[in-house]
């Protein structure tokens, strides 16, 4: 069997909010009730993201999704419609740039929970060769 990510736990201040937020981002479905206490986004067909109501402090975390260079172009529109200043890098300055250093291109924005989000069209991590 080949081994596959089902779903994530996103902790946030506001689940509804931040689950909203992504799924209107990425232009798929969430709902606000989902199993257990947790806000769902359907990123695709086998992957899941349930946004929990955090009452202690948490970490923020690191998110990276890889998508078809259409896609990139919408979400990034969306972004942009949404006034969410977005990277060039992981942390620093909103620089309003795309990455186009590792072959491919690569934004990333923050969210108000401060998780960091990276939207790549070629995977860094998994160069050929």
């Amino acid at each position: 069997m080949t081994i596959q990510l089902d779903h994530l736990m996103v902790p946030s201040r506001d689940k509804f909010a931040a689950a909203k937020l992504l799924a209107d981002l990425f232009g798929v479905a969430w709902s606000e009730g989902g199993i257990g206490p947790f806000c769902p986004v359907y990123v695709n067909d086998g992957l899941t993201l349930d946004f929990d109501q955090a009452t202690e402090p948490f970490p923020p975390c690191h998110y990276c999704f890889r998508v078809e260079e259409a896609e990139f172009d919408a979400i990034l529109g969306r972004i942009g419609a949404a006034g969410i200043r977005y990277r060039s890098t992981p942390l620093g300055p909103a620089d309003m740039q795309i990455n186009t250093r590792h072959g491919g291109r690569i934004v990333y924005w923050s969210e108000p929970d401060g998780h960091i989000w990276e939207l790549l069209t070629v995977s860094y991590a998994r160069r050929a060769g």
